[in-house]
């Protein structure tokens, strides 16, 4: 099986836009659950609300990967996850090394879908002498001394950051002199990498106080929709002053 050194995806070379490239793995998560359930096609509507975009921007997304669908029948479900995991490079074993292996990088490690997708832990790294030797997943625990020979030995290209953010940016500079050319990033810090270098950054705290922020917009709203509420005037009814016309009623003689 081809390794992630010596095979790189097509996405830059057939000129596909960022913005598509990161819709693409939704749609691959929605295409093998209907795969998993034996639905043979699927519509671009059906597919675009089960990856939550529109129909037009799906279609277009798919224009780049040359699939326009058949009319009346829609896409070939197993057709499109060839398709796109092709573009992304699934189609082959990407070795992956994961460095800092506390809670964070022990639960990555013991992540069942990263095989499934085309992903290989070839190995786990840290620089606590004690966890040398650990098994974490099945995996014994390396010290981060051997950290460029590992490297070079398992073909990695894809590094995994775990580590506090401190010592990011050093493990950082380490995995890309050894030749590590994409890494994917948990350390709550801003990595500085050179031109041909991809970065992907995941940070937990971030995602967690952008929710804060739409709940505390809601509350507020919620609150003056309330304030709005208590502040009206109740509308008065004088059943004396207008008759069913909305005139003065006539005086009725004694």
């Amino acid at each position: 099986m081809a390794t992630g050194r010596t095979h790189r995806p097509a996405t830059r070379s057939r000129g596909i836009p960022e913005a598509t490239v990161a819709r693409l793995p939704l749609y691959l998560r929605a295409l093998t659950g209907l795969s998993e359930r034996s639905v043979p096609t699927v519509s671009s509507e059906e597919l675009a609300a089960a990856a939550g975009v529109n129909s037009a921007k799906l279609r277009k997304d798919f224009s780049y990967l040359g699939s326009y669908g058949t009319r009346g029948v829609g896409y070939d479900v197993e057709y499109l996850v060839y398709q796109i995991s092709r573009e992304l490079g699934l189609t082959q074993d990407w070795p992956v090394v994961i460095v800092g292996i506390g809670n964070l990088g022990a639960a990555l490690a013991n992540y069942g879908g990263f095989a499934s997708r085309g992903f290989r832990v070839a190995a786990l790294i840290d620089a606590d002498p004690t966890m040398a030797g650990k098994q974490v997943a099945g995996i014994a625990v390396q010290h981060s001394d051997g950290l460029e020979k590992i490297i070079s030995d398992n073909g990695v290209s894809i590094g995994v950051i775990t580590t506090p953010p401190g010592v990011a940016q050093q493990v950082c500079d380490r995995l890309v002199a050894a030749g590590v050319t994409s890494i994917l990033n948990f350390a709550p810090t801003v990595l500085t990498v050179p031109d041909g270098v991809d970065v992907r950054k995941v940070d937990l705290s971030i995602e967690l106080q952008i929710l804060a922020f739409h709940e505390q917009r809601k509350a507020g709203e919620e609150a003056a929709a309330n304030e709005s509420a208590v502040a009206a005037p109740p509308r008065r009814a004088d059943s004396t002053d207008q008759g069913p016309d909305g005139d003065v009623p006539a005086v009725m003689p004694a």
